[in-house]
């Protein structure tokens, strides 16, 4: 089959972007249309996060197509969690025992446009803006758009169809409503919501507080996080319950009662945060939700990918580097049957659904983690001793936050099984006081590592009885 066939992308955003980078260095014909106006020409934050972690994963597929050191450049590292009491005493814990193991801050706005400039560059990319796709009849290989400004409507013919049209994808909506064949779909959301705010850089242009941590204000049912901006600024994101507890976002109708809410819970925070209650009122209050269909394709002409196949909770920091990892794990199985899509698209989910479950449920425990258990004593414990064995251990042992975020060649499948039986293993001689905190680590070490294959072992026997 001829490389020049007609790939159509719906959705410009960062998957869609560096999918049609990737395709077009393959060369294939890519055209790719996307509903919002051109964010290098307009800015469209549009009540999404601005910025966003970068770790190992989605750097895998930076070096891919050729552009890791531009990527770089934008990138600040964060070394840690710089946890924030009430009382305003912060305590870094590192994300890793191993000093080259961190993940970053980036913009969203500006890797995107990274990526579209690089697409674009290639004679065989092309990009529409302004199109907001109405609905595509996979059976034809066909979607309509509708002009933003036109009005007009305009019906696109291609050979393959992929939507990265994230979390409200207008052909996952095809598939369900088609009803053509046996389409499983389940859309699950958080009590609670979040809204982005911001702390301003000082008079100087410096950072008001350190800048290589992602900050947590953790408060038991809520939180607030924040991470560093190249200008000086922090994008700071407050997780809260709609309608439950003291404060939530249906009773936070008033700059006083918001003041209040912020003295008394953050008040360090508060003191960073002139533009408070301006910015509280102004920017959106957006849900939290988890999305998981299948299957992701049709035949061999369409297929879902990214958020529109898989959209997740952003508390792992891995909503990005997961559609990015898509494209390499997507890329590779293009290398083994290139030219019959529908064994590329069958191969693609049957090695990627898993692993993009297994996340989904990571960044929910996550969430409770982050938002409750990082200001417990058992938990400061655990990561204490886990940066300790990494540190010691640095080829023996990764904690779970490092399985999952920083080993890039292990799948988020496996990196939840083994880590949560780490997790497990430790939090358990913690409490019955088997492990002497102060004892030799490679005492330790040994412990844990016995304990958590006793785990994985009594897990797998558990599920080989419920089969």
């Amino acid at each position: 089959m001829s490389k020049k066939q007609n790939i159509l992308i719906v959705g410009a955003g960062l998957c869609g972007s560096l999918l049609a980078l990737r395709l077009g260095q393959r060369g294939y014909n890519v055209t790719v249309y996307e509903m919002r106006p051109d964010l290098r020409k307009t800015d469209i934050s549009a009540g999404r996060s601005i910025n966003l972690a970068f770790s190992d994963r989605g750097n895998k597929a930076m070096k891919l197509v050729g552009i890791e050191a531009k990527v770089k450049e934008l990138c600040i590292p964060m070394n840690g969690r710089m946890i924030h009491d009430k009382q305003g005493n912060t305590f870094l814990s590192n994300y890793s025992g191993r000093d080259h193991e961190y993940i970053n801050s980036i913009s969203r706005g500006d890797l995107n446009g990274l990526l579209l400039n690089e697409a674009e560059a290639l004679e065989n990319v092309s990009f529409l803006f302004n199109q907001k796709c109405k609905s595509i009849d996979f059976e034809n290989t066909t979607a309509t758009f509708q002009g933003y400004k036109t009005k007009e409507t305009l019906l696109v013919t291609a050979d393959i169809i992929i939507a990265t049209d994230g979390a409200g994808s207008a052909m996952r909506k095809s598939y369900y409503l088609g009803k053509k064949f046996l389409f499983s779909f389940s859309q699950n959301y958080l009590t609670h919501g979040y809204k982005e705010l911001s702390i301003s850089p000082t008079k100087t242009g410096d950072y008001k507080t350190h800048k290589n941590a992602l900050h947590i204000w953790p408060r038991g049912d809520f939180m607030v996080i924040a991470l560093p901006n190249l200008d000086g600024s922090f994008t700071v994101t407050l997780f809260l319950s709609y309608a439950e507890g003291q404060f939530n976002f249906n009773n936070l109708t008033t700059p006083e009662m918001v003041t209040k809410f912020f003295k008394q819970e953050f008040p360090d925070a508060l003191e960073l945060m002139p533009n408070l209650t301006e910015e509280f009122f102004e920017n959106p209050t957006a849900p939290l939700g988890t999305i998981k269909c299948s299957p992701w394709h049709y035949k061999g002409n369409t297929l879902l990918m990214g958020d529109s196949a898989h959209a997740i909770v952003p508390f792992y920091g891995q909503g990005m580097n997961a559609s990015f990892e898509d494209v390499v794990e997507f890329d590779t199985i293009l290398d083994q049957h290139e030219g019959d899509w529908e064994q590329i698209f069958k191969a693609y989910e049957a090695t990627r659904k898993k692993d993009t479950d297994a996340i989904a449920d990571l960044a929910i425990d996550n969430f409770h983690e982050m938002k409750d258990h990082v200001a417990n004593p058992i938990f400061q414990e655990k990561r204490k001793i886990e940066m300790a064995l990494e540190k010691e251990f640095p080829n023996d042992y990764s904690s779970k936050y490092s399985l999952v975020t920083f080993n890039e060649d292990i799948g988020y499948r496996e990196a939840m099984l083994r880590g949560r039986a780490q997790d497990k293993a430790i939090l358990n001689m913690i409490s019955d006081g088997e492990i002497d905190v102060n004892g030799s680590l490679e005492v330790i070490l040994k412990q844990v590592l016995a304990e958590t294959e006793n785990i994985l072992e009594e897990d797998n026997v558990a599920k080989t009885m419920n089969h």
